[in-house]
């Protein structure tokens, strides 16, 4: 009987450490001097790490203790819901990883002093052999992760073809929009077991934390797997993002309203208003995204963008009772922490917040949160007709693999909504 008992423990005990270790990996910055973290395929405009299997993409971060300092990278590999796999490494990776970052350079002509680094992937030391979920960390010299981004490596084991609808819900039918689409295996091929095997990700404009996973195929009419969801593939439309211009960061520019000089220029933006309930007003935006650039020098946004303090500021002339405001973009990797967030000012009825950013282009909004809930769209309203862009990512767990190879992905827009 003890021994049952002991052995019911120890199972019990392994089965919560799985449970632990099996929880979805964090993003969050750790150390506050890393700022304007960019993480992509070069090939592509937009912020977003996802290559093909044996082609090169780049991390680039600043740091403004800029006494270059020595950071080493990791790579961790993941099954198709971000948990654990149980790969080892050497079933993923060809070389070593723990090396040190030593393309580097000190910023020149700034005012705020900060070191860029730069790491491209694959190189020499460091080849990825499958397709799939990585994740990518950053240490410093203590041996403690400074951040940590997620990027996808695919391979060409499909096709998808996508569109965005208007919702059929009357309910939802001028705020939301539904993602249909056709999985299409190559030529002469099929999926075994796709209501097992197969796994689908939907992300609404590079966002994580709004993602839908794991939709099974409704029909297969033999050349292909039909997903023609409704609800079960429905978004919030949102709004478009507002945005600012500082890569003259001297002067007033599109919605910097004044600048001032202290030890670093403060960039102070129009005041924007509560959107929510106002008609759908149609503006060009990175659905977003940010550029680092800068009009300064030889125009290097790498060294020679200088760093400034932007003041937001949102009018609400009442206290929004029981919720916290934050400024929300990709700049911050849309996370709701400290360093975002915005506080009433009663004197002029408006929440002001400041943040730290790098001469360029920005796009923002305003979120909300409450103890129980994050509320993206409380603050500036959804529409059904807002652009955004969807990415449908396609996974696939080939017979005998203890893997999910990412085997196709696809892009579509909401730009031309179909009814």
């Amino acid at each position: 009987m003890l021994k049952n008992s002991l052995l019911k423990r120890f199972g019990f005990t392994i089965c919560c450490l799985q449970i632990l270790l099996a929880q979805n990996p964090e993003e969050t910055p750790i150390d506050q001097s890393i700022k304007s973290i960019v993480f992509k395929n070069q090939a592509f405009e937009i912020q977003f790490p996802i290559v093909k299997l044996g082609e090169t993409f780049q991390l680039h971060f600043d740091d403004l203790n800029g006494d270059e300092r020595n950071y080493y990278y990791k790579i961790k590999y993941f099954n198709h819901d971000w948990t654990a796999s149980n790969l080892f490494q050497n079933e993923y990776l060809n070389g070593f990883d723990n090396l040190r970052i030593d393309n580097y350079q000190t910023s020149f002509n700034t005012l705020q002093p900060y070191t860029h680094y730069k790491l491209e992937l694959p190189n020499e030391q460091t080849e990825f052999l499958i397709s799939g979920n990585y994740l990518l960390e950053i240490y410093n010299e203590a041996n403690k992760m400074v951040f940590s981004r997620r990027f996808l490596i695919y391979e060409e084991g499909g096709l998808v073809s996508a569109g965005v609808f208007r919702t059929r819900d009357l309910e939802f039918y001028q705020t939301h929009q539904s993602i249909q689409f056709s999985i299409f295996p190559p030529k002469g091929e099929f999926f075994r077991d796709p209501q097992n095997q197969l796994h689908i990700t939907i992300l609404q404009n590079e966002q994580w934390n709004t993602a839908i996973n794991d939709l099974k195929p409704q029909y297969n009419n033999g050349s292909s797997l039909v997903y023609r969801y409704d609800a079960e593939s429905r978004f919030e439309g949102g709004n478009e993002y507002l945005f600012f211009d500082t890569k003259n960061i001297q002067i007033s520019s599109a919605n910097v309203s004044f600048v001032e000089l202290n030890r670093l220029y403060e960039n102070y933006l129009t005041t924007n208003f509560l959107r929510r309930g106002y008609p759908y007003n149609f503006t060009q935006d990175l659905n977003g995204d940010f550029i680092v650039r800068t009009l300064q020098g030889s125009e290097n946004g790498d060294i020679e963008a200088d760093y400034s303090w932007v003041h937001f500021s949102l009018s609400a002339p009442l206290l929004l009772k029981d919720q916290e405001i934050y400024i929300y973009g990709k700049f911050n990797n849309y996370e709701l922490n400290e360093s975002n967030r915005m506080y009433y000012n009663r004197a002029l009825e408006t929440y002001e917040g400041v943040m730290l950013l790098k001469q360029g282009i920005y796009n923002y909004k305003f979120v909300a949160k409450t103890p129980q809930f994050e509320l993206y769209n409380a603050i500036c309203g959804s529409h059904a007709l807002t652009e955004n862009r969807y990415l449908i990512l396609v996974y696939y767990r080939y017979f005998g693999n203890q893997h999910d190879s990412l085997i196709a992905w696809s892009e579509t827009s909401s730009f031309e909504i179909i009814d």
